[in-house]
């Protein structure tokens, strides 16, 4: 029997209070999610309240096999308002929650050791308890294994320092447009292009990856040795909650099946484009 590919989501995890209703949200446990999907053993590493929400979240996680470690806190299990505008979401994050007091547990140093690839982001790393958790469990992970930060910057939550830290610690960085027109400011870039800032920062940081995403327009594999695009396929969009993370679960997990860096990037758009025309990111 052939082991699955251990792929860690390490950060946020959260009702996402949508119209609708509630939904399990938080970029690192919908890349485990989607990651799992695709054929990984997927892990969400986090922490819940001690409360009924919390009980309900763990529950969600183990009807969709992704395998939890989850410490239960004296905090309130967190929540996220989402607004959608034509499907696209904006978010009131709740703070003094539950996944920014993560604490630092033997288990999950021992998972990290086994990690075959571990996704990250700057949100967590909002409060110095999470963000020294995060940095500890990197330093566990195995030399040759992906890294991922997937920056997610939502709100005021981050730094040029975190950020800097974060890809420090990486050896993929995923982000979108958006967060690429900030990042030009904050490390005063904004005199070049977008593909010139993209492989200053795959130099800079010694990355294997950068995966760029501009929504509905495309989205690039920058890599040492070239580049691959892709046009975002047209699809009717129900709502764009969780394609980011889909997309980076997507193309990890694929990667490690073995597929050149163009079939992964095809997989990961097909992906993120099927997740944009289904109603949440749990799809």
């Amino acid at each position: 029997m052939i082991n699955k590919p251990i792929i860690i989501g390490i950060g946020e995890l959260l009702w996402d209070m949508l119209p609708t209703g509630k939904k399990v949200g938080g970029a690192p446990v919908n890349f485990a999610y989607h990651a799992s999907r695709l054929g990984a053993a997927g892990y969400a590493v986090s922490a819940v309240g001690k409360d009924a929400l919390g009980d309900e979240i763990i529950q969600e996680i183990d009807k969709v096999n992704i395998n939890p470690v989850i410490e239960r806190v004296n905090y309130p299990t967190g929540t996220v308002g989402v607004e959608l505008n034509e499907g696209i979401p904006a978010y009131t994050i709740n703070e003094g929650v539950a996944w920014d007091y993560i604490p630092l547990t033997e288990a999950m140093k021992q998972l990290a050791k086994r990690a075959d690839a571990v996704c990250f982001g700057t949100l967590a790393q909002r409060s110095e308890v999470s963000r020294n958790t995060i940095q500890a469990l990197l330093s566990c992970v195995p030399v040759d294994s992906y890294r991922i930060l997937d920056i997610n910057i939502r709100q005021h939550y981050y730094s040029e320092k975190v950020i800097t830290d974060s890809l420090r610690s990486s050896n993929v960085f995923k982000m979108n447009d958006e967060e690429l027109i900030l990042l030009k400011k904050l490390f005063k870039k904004q005199p070049f292009t977008d593909e010139e800032v993209c492989l200053w920062f795959l130099k800079e940081f010694n990355l294997k990856f950068l995966i760029l995403t501009a929504g509905a327009n495309y989205s690039i594999i920058y890599t040492p040795e070239g580049l691959s695009y892709i046009k975002t396929p047209v699809v009717n969009v129900v709502d764009t909650v969780g394609a980011g993370d889909s997309f980076t679960g997507a193309f990890i997990s694929s990667i490690l099946d073995g597929k050149s860096a163009s079939d992964a990037h095809q997989t990961a758009v097909d992906r993120a484009a099927y997740v944009c025309s289904q109603a949440g990111a749990w799809v």
